[in-house]
């Protein structure tokens, strides 16, 4: 097993296109071509962690924040980032991280706490807007559904839980193959006129080069004429933060009673209680204040994040209750499906979830 193949799959379902800007997610250390020996999921990966994967002779980390965020310009062991990279490159371990990309997936980071908290009709909180593309294809009718196949099995045509699908019209196209050219059909120098069929087909951004290659590749012509466009519709499917519904409504009190125990949390910081029955709850792991309006917005009752500054509670203006569980606690579980996602696809493959607790904030009681 070659860390490529375990890299392809965690990309398969958290594309590296889908991570933020100021993002820093993918193999920050090591070589796609090494063999690997076992793999270690975990949130953060510090430097015990390395001396973890050398004991259990792991030879990749996968984890959710990238160790390298900002750029380095001297790896000298000054701090921890350095420290856990030297240590990484003595000792051959990859580290590989899947970030806001892991975040933006309807079924990542935010799904595991929306399971904790037992939601229903899940929806993307914050949809993003400008990732779905089109493309317009010219086919011969004889050689169009094998075309247009291709194109599907490369996962264009998805539009939210709807697939296969495509828009299609018959025309008659023209060209004249000069000297040089080697025409599928047609005779060189002369104009020629084929019966096509104008192949209309969406797809995500992040599958632009599969869809591509998937049209080329099974397409009889020597030039394929197509073209991409970008659109403005919104991609249910990816975005930020996740809001659901609890499954019968409850108290506040019971609700937060609730958190606190699948989140094994000793406190959680909050909003005033509102006085009312709670059953709309919106979430977002790590740091999520910016999304509070939104929650508002879609009519959560409830919001839980985390790292929300003491100004920012103010946001929640008495129209839902916003909590801060705190980061490490609320990311938690993306340990287990990190460890999930592996052991599905790779049964028989060594992998483990961490025995380190990463977690730098400590609560005296």
């Amino acid at each position: 097993m070659k860390l490529a193949d375990i890299i392809s799959h965690l990309e398969s379902i958290a594309p590296p296109s889908l991570q933020e800007s100021y993002d820093n997610a993918g193999l920050l250390t090591g070589n796609l071509n090494w063999e690997c020996t076992g793999v270690i999921c975990t949130l953060d990966a510090i430097e015990d962690v390395v001396t973890e994967a050398i004991a259990k002779k792991c030879n990749l980390i996968v984890a959710h924040h990238p160790i390298i965020f900002t750029g380095l310009k001297k790896v000298t062991g000054k701090n921890y980032v350095e420290k856990t990279i030297i240590a990484a490159i003595k000792n051959d371990i990859a580290i590989y991280a899947t970030h806001t990309n892991l975040d933006n997936v309807l079924h990542g980071v935010n799904a595991k706490i929306a399971d904790k908290l037992g939601l229903v009709n899940r929806q993307i909180l914050q949809p993003k807007i400008g990732n779905i593309k089109k493309l317009y294809t010219y086919i011969p009718v004889d050689f169009a559904d094998k075309v247009k196949d291709a194109i599907f099995a490369a996962g264009g045509g998805t539009i939210g839980n709807y697939v296969e699908c495509s828009f299609v019209t018959e025309g008659i196209g023209s060209f004249n193959a000069t000297k040089g050219t080697n025409p599928f059909v047609g005779t060189i120098g002369q104009r020629h006129y084929e019966k096509e069929k104008k192949l209309e087909v969406v797809f995500e951004e992040h599958n632009h080069h599969t869809i591509l290659n998937a049209l080329i590749k099974n397409h009889p012509y020597e030039e394929v004429a197509y073209e991409v466009i970008g659109l403005d519709n919104t991609n249910k499917t990816i975005g930020s933060g996740v809001i659901g519904e609890l499954k019968m409504e409850v108290g506040e009190e019971d609700f937060l009673q609730l958190i606190k125990t699948q989140f094994e949390l000793k406190v959680i910081k909050h909003t005033p209680f509102l006085g009312k029955k709670v059953k709309k709850i919106a979430v977002c792991g790590g740091s999520g204040s910016f999304l509070t309006k939104t929650a508002i917005a879609a009519k959560a009752d409830f919001y839980i994040t985390a790292d929300v500054k003491y100004h920012e509670f103010f946001d929640a203006e008495s129209k839902l209750v916003l909590a801060d569980i705190g980061h490490w606690e609320s990311e938690q579980f993306t340990i287990e499906l990190l460890a999930e996602v592996l052991q599905e696809k790779f049964p028989t493959f060594a992998v483990l979830k961490t025995a380190v607790k990463t977690n730098p904030v400590q609560y005296w009681s």
